[in-house]
């Protein structure tokens, strides 16, 4: 479940929320994101698999409410690069099947291999190409939906060509001249051309001849999203004062988090920042959905009415966004990571070897632990999430080996609560985090219900390591609530 992190009108979301309000059908939305073109709905690149399908947000929330005016518009550019084609509108030219004919040829032209696959995306193509392959194409019949100029393009190492209707309209040597891994198998050159398309299908070609040889291979038919982002962010700008609900999905790209390389910052690429500001400022009840993997920088936080984490939502990420942004489904994440306001903050920034050497300094301070230690204070903690329904905790009581207490829903609609459990020891002759995660437990109450919760400690909970894992004797203090920094209920209990 997805984590709402942010609602700075500082009460539960209930159904007559900006998201609800539209899922009466009463109202219009407007949607700015570059994810529907390029959705990040799987993990590092090199791990993407494949999919029969893949719901956009825009998919999403069109599926969900038929009667509602819903506007699209790009907004910002997250990653420079080809975007796969939708495969909905892509059709096999042999087989029928959705997707795209692959064909893999020798120098002399003969066909090695020649398949159908369900995505215009054809990456880590290496180790999966028959021997003695030079030359890689893919040829589908694509669906135009409305006539318009647009940028289509390839992405890949060799000599490539792109052919509308059998009209060549793009030919260009790409070579790949950075030093990621697998020769741009990630991140690969690419090229594209404006290409005036009628509405119905026409016949697409891309062609890679010359490839190289080795694990290196990408091939990628789609379209090029790249435009003047003044002129974008004032479309979506338009569209928010035009709508009753902004909704904004913003990200990372599979350019910055990779196996490849280290991030070398935590804030959103391109101009999403400056995005989400313009169009907050447009429309106050707009939600932002942050599709990323890891933390990211957030500057507009309070400036919006709510902030969704996504993670990497996977095929179904606009089916399931829909059911949480209308409320039929409750955002029940907490984040398993730090937040932090400014880049400056986090207590950990230096990672990488130094000679040769990587030192960890911060020993066992990290993660939450570093954050405690440097008592900066974050955006979003450790075990953070808000839900719609509020909740309040009572009646702790503790002993070695497990903790009670009663979690009441105090809000007006069902809902889903993680208690979260913390030891600290004030006295101590060995490095102690100031406090550390010794349990949680989900708990589900409808409204106004109480669940009277028990979470077992496991003895490592008190446990330090000196050459073994060992207890030291006397007081720790137990800390209960809904995340690293909401702790209301204490008390004190003698170790094991």
């Amino acid at each position: 479940m997805r984590p709402l992190v942010h609602d700075p009108r500082e009460r539960p979301h209930h159904q007559d929320s900006a998201a609800a309000h539209v899922g009466g059908q009463r109202g219009s939305v407007g949607v700015s994101e570059q994810e529907q073109v390029r959705r990040h709905d799987q993990g590092i690149a090199v791990q993407r698999g494949r999919r029969g399908y893949v719901i956009s947000p825009l998919d999403g929330l069109r599926a969900a409410l038929p009667d509602a005016e819903i506007t699209w518009t790009l907004g910002a550019v997250t990653q420079a690069g080809i975007a796969a084609l939708p495969l909905a509108r892509l059709t096999d030219p042999v087989s029928g099947e959705p997707g795209v004919r692959a064909r893999f040829l020798a120098d002399s032209g003969r066909e090695l291999l020649s398949e159908n696959r369900r995505s215009s995306d054809l990456a880590r193509l290496g180790g999966s190409r028959p021997a003695g392959t030079t030359s890689v194409e893919v040829t589908t019949r694509y669906q135009v939906p409305e006539p318009g100029t647009v940028r289509l393009g390839v992405a890949g190492a060799g000599r490539a060509t792109l052919t509308v209707n059998g009209a060549l309209v793009l030919e260009r040597e790409l070579v790949h001249e950075g030093e990621d891994f697998g020769g741009g198998l990630v991140s690969p050159p690419h090229a594209s051309a404006l290409v005036e398309l009628t509405a119905g299908e026409v016949e697409l070609t891309a062609r890679l001849d010359g490839v190289p040889q080795g694990n290196g291979l990408t091939l990628t038919l789609g379209e090029d999203p790249a435009a003047d982002e003044t002129d974008a962010i004032e479309a979506a700008v338009a569209a928010a004062r035009r709508a009753e609900v902004a909704v904004i999905v913003v990200g990372t790209s599979p350019e910055i988090e990779r196996e490849a390389a280290d991030r070398a910052t935590l804030a959103l690429p391109g101009a999403q920042d400056a995005l989400v500001r313009a169009v907050a400022a447009a429309n106050p009840r707009t939600v932002v959905v942050v599709n990323a993997g890891a933390p990211v920088l957030m500057p507009w936080r309070d400036e919006v009415a709510a902030v969704l984490l996504g993670w990497f939502g996977g095929q179904e990420f606009g089916a399931a966004l829909a059911d949480v942004l209308l409320g039929t489904a409750e955002p029940g994440g907490r984040l398993p990571t730090t937040w932090p306001a400014a880049e400056a903050d986090v207590p950990v920034l230096a990672t990488a070897p130094v000679d040769g050497v990587v030192a960890y300094d911060e020993d066992i301070h990290i993660g939450y632990r570093a954050w405690l230690r440097a008592g900066a204070e974050p955006a979003y903690p450790f075990g953070h999430g808000l839900g719609y329904t509020s909740w309040e905790a009572t009646g702790l009581t503790a002993t070695s080996d497990e903790v009670s207490l009663t979690v009441r829903n105090t809000g007006e609609r069902a809902g889903k609560q993680v208690v979260q459990v913390y030891l600290s020891r004030e006295s101590s002759a060995v490095d102690r985090p100031a406090r550390w995660l010794a349990g949680y437990a989900v708990v589900r109450a409808g409204a106004g219900e109480a669940e009277r919760v028990t979470i077992p400690l496991a003895r490592r909970a008190f446990q330090h390591w000196d050459g073994g894992w060992k207890t030291e004797p006397g007081e720790f203090t137990v800390h209960a609530g809904f995340s690293v920094t909401d702790l209301p209920l204490t008390t004190r209990i003698t170790g094991p």
